[in-house]
C-alpha cells in the first residue's frame, strides 16, 4: 500500500536561483489537503480537473470509502507554494477507466501474481483528455513522472497508468520511456457557425436531410427541450436527472458510479460549468442530458429517459449541445468514447492516448508487443472513420 501522507524532500538545483530552493514532494490523503485556488491555477481551467469536481467525488463517497479508488494526489511545493500536482489513485480494480486492461490483470492472475493494487492517474469515470502532470514547468512535470515510477517500485506495485493525458503530459511520459497506447474518440468542432442551419449546410445532402427529419419527428411528437444552466437548475430537476441516470445503468444491468449527492454538490460548487438539457412532453419531463463546459469546450457526459421517443437521444445529447456551443461561441464539443453514429452528426474521430509502466520485465515485454499490434489496428480504424466523414466533398482543384 502507498503510505499515507508520505513526504520526500528533494533538494533540486535546476540551474538558476529560482530553482535552487528546496522542492518538496508530498503524497496526500485527499485533494482537500491541497489549496483549491493553487490547484486550479495548475490546470487549463477545465471543470473536469477542478478542485471542486475532484473533491466532490471524495466528499460524496464516489471515490475512497472502499470504492477501489483510493485518492493519493501528488503535490509538489516550492517555498510552500504548490507548483505541481497529479490526480493519483490507488486502484484495486479496473472499473470506470475506459482504457481496458482486464486481460492484463487476468494474465497476472493466471501466473499466480497480483495485478492489483495499481497506480492510476486519471479523472475518475471521465474519459476526457486533459492535463495529468499538472505544472507550468516542464521540469516539474518530469519530476512528477519520475515520482510515479518511484512510488510504483517502492511499494512493489504491478504497474502505473496515465489515462487521457494532454500533449504536454504525453511528451514527458514518452521521453521517459513509458509505454504508449492508442484509442479513438469523437469531437465536434464549431467552425464559426452562425446557427445550426449554417452547420447543417456544411454536411453532405443525405446527412443534412436525415438530421432535419430526426428533429422534425421530435417536434411532431410534442417534445420541447429546455437548456438549464447553474442556478436555474432546481432540486426537482436534479431529482429527475438522477432517476434517469440510474435508469440508464439499470437498462445495462449495471450500477451507477456517481451518487445523487455528487451531482447536487457540483451543482452547488460549480454551477457556472453545468448545462442540463431537459426534454418535456405534454408538460412532463421525459428525458435529460447532463453536460459540463468551460469557455472553450463542452463535455457531454450522461443522459437518461423515462420512456422511449425515437430520435430523442440524438436531439438531447447532440443537436441541443451543438446549438448551445454555437450560441455561446464554444469551439469544441467532446462526444466521448464509442458511438460511430456520431460521425453522421458532424463529429470527427480524434486519437487519444494512455501511458503505462509495467514493473515485471516479462509482462512488460508481452504487453508492449500487444500494444504495438493494437496500435496498428487502431490506426487503420481511425483512417476508416475519417473516410466516412459526413462533410461535403471539396471539388478537385485543376492544376494549370
Amino acid at each position: 500500500m502507498v503510505a499515507p501522507a508520505s513526504s520526500l524532500l528533494a533538494q533540486l538545483i535546476l540551474g538558476s536561483m529560482e530553482y535552487s530552493m528546496p522542492t518538496e514532494i508530498k503524497t496526500l490523503n485527499s485533494i482537500s489537503q491541497a489549496d483549491a485556488q493553487s490547484w486550479n491555477a495548475l490546470t487549463d481551467g477545465s471543470p473536469i480537473l477542478s478542485h471542486a469536481f475532484l473533491s466532490a467525488l471524495e466528499d460524496t463517497a464516489c471515490v475512497g470509502h472502499g470504492t477501489g479508488w483510493q485518492p493519493y494526489p501528488i503535490a509538489v511545493y516550492r517555498a510552500d507554494m504548490l507548483v505541481g500536482a497529479v490526480p493519483l489513485y490507488l486502484k484495486t480494480h479496473s472499473y470506470g477507466e475506459y482504457v481496458f486492461d482486464w486481460a492484463w490483470a487476468e494474465a497476472y492472475e493466471r501466473n499466480g501474481m497480483a495485478y492489483y493494487p495499481k497506480l492510476l492517474v486519471a479523472v475518475p469515470f471521465t474519459p476526457i483528455t486533459g492535463g495529468r502532470l499538472l505544472s507550468a514547468d516542464a521540469r516539474i512535470q518530469s519530476l512528477l513522472a519520475q515520482e510515479l515510477t518511484r512510488q510504483m517500485m517502492q511499494h512493489n506495485l504491478s504497474s502505473a497508468h496515465v489515462l487521457f493525458p494532454d500533449q504536454a503530459s504525453a511528451d514527458v511520459l514518452q521521453a521517459q520511456g513509458w509505454m504508449e497506447r492508442s484509442g479513438v474518440q469523437f469531437r465536434w468542432e464549431n467552425e464559426g457557425f452562425t446557427d445550426f442551419e449554417d452547420f447543417l449546410s456544411r454536411l453532405s445532402h443525405d446527412k443534412r436531410k436525415k438530421i432535419r427529419q430526426e428533429r422534425k419527428k421530435i417536434a411532431n411528437a410534442g417534445v420541447v427541450c429546455r437548456q438549464l444552466q447553474g442556478a436555474d437548475i432546481t432540486s426537482s430537476d436534479w431529482e429527475f436527472f438522477y432517476q434517469c441516470y440510474e435508469n440508464t445503468y439499470r437498462e445495462h444491468r449495471s450500477t451507477p458510479y456517481l451518487t445523487r449527492a455528487f451531482f447536487e454538490e457540483i451543482g452547488s460548487r460549480m454551477p457556472q460549468s453545468i448545462l442540463l438539457v431537459l426534454a418535456e412532453q405534454d408538460g412532463e419531463p421525459v428525458a435529460v442530458a447532463f453536460n459540463l463546459f468551460d469557455d472553450k469546450t463542452l463535455y457531454g457526459r450522461y443522459w437518461g429517459a423515462k420512456c422511449y421517443v425515437p430520435g430523442l437521444h440524438f436531439e438531447l445529447c447532440y443537436y441541443q449541445a451543438q446549438e448551445f456551443c454555437i450560441a455561446q461561441g464554444i469551439q469544441y464539443f467532446e462526444g466521448g468514447a464509442q458511438g460511430e453514429h456520431k460521425l453522421a452528426r458532424g463529429f470527427r474521430p480524434r486519437a487519444t492516448r494512455s501511458f503505462h509502466q509495467i514493473a515485471h520485465p516479462d509482462f512488460e515485454a508481452a504487453i508492449g508487443n500487444f500494444v504495438q499490434q493494437e496500435a496498428k489496428g487502431m490506426g487503420a480504424y481511425q483512417h476508416e472513420l475519417e473516410e466516412r466523414a459526413p462533410f461535403k466533398s471539396m471539388p478537385a482543384v485543376k492544376l494549370l
